[in-house]
């Protein structure tokens, strides 16, 4: 069984720390047994991705970055989102990008509404300088991504004091905090290889 998981970091910094903490889930995806996993990891600075505008949609299409994001999606069976918390709920950029991808492509007028996301395992990750976390993010993250069709999994991880919670190698300091993120991309990757199948 292999299965593709993408991986997307709600965060444009160079230094994000929750790109740091997407690539401990994703490690976890690859952990997943008798799966092989395969993996794909896009910066959203890297897409420059526009504000969602539907007359610029209309008038020159759906932008490149767009179309690079929605094809890496389309084309995996799993997404696992780490994204900061501001002002109690997820990035700007991380919701401009969702946006954007649930949106038709004209190029291909046969693909079925949100097939970027509908039907796919996904799994949220946070960390925060703060002390929870960006446990009140994951929750707008999740109702969102519910509505759009995933199938998101009940395990999930906001990680504290984010600055101090990593080690230079990048995993995370606190083994049970470790153990957590790691089983939330491992649980994403199950459900994924399920619903392959089914």
């Amino acid at each position: 069984m292999s299965i593709r998981i993408l991986g997307i970091a709600g965060s444009t910094r160079r230094e994000s720390l929750n790109r740091r903490l997407l690539h401990v889930a994703l490690r976890g995806a690859e952990s997943a047994e008798l799966i092989d996993v395969q993996i794909e990891d896009l910066d959203l600075r890297d897409l420059d991705i526009p504000l969602y505008d539907s007359e610029l949609e209309t008038v020159e299409g759906m932008p490149d970055g767009v179309r690079r994001l929605r094809e890496a999606l389309k084309s995996s069976d799993g997404v696992i989102v780490a994204s900061p918390e501001y002002n109690g709920s997820m990035t700007a950029v991380l919701k401009n990008a969702i946006d954007w991808t649930s949106r038709p492509d004209p190029r291909f007028p046969d693909d079925p509404p949100l097939i970027a996301w509908r039907g796919k395992a996904g799994g949220v990750v946070s960390t925060s300088p703060g002390g929870l976390g960006g446990i009140r993010g994951l929750v707008h993250l999740r109702a969102v991504l519910s509505h759009i069709g995933m199938f998101v999994v009940p395990q999930q991880a906001a990680i504290p004091s984010g600055h101090d919670a990593f080690h230079e190698s990048g995993s995370i300091l606190d083994a049970t905090q470790h153990a957590q993120v790691e089983l939330v991309g491992r649980s994403v990757a199950e459900l994924a290889a399920k619903l392959a199948v089914d």
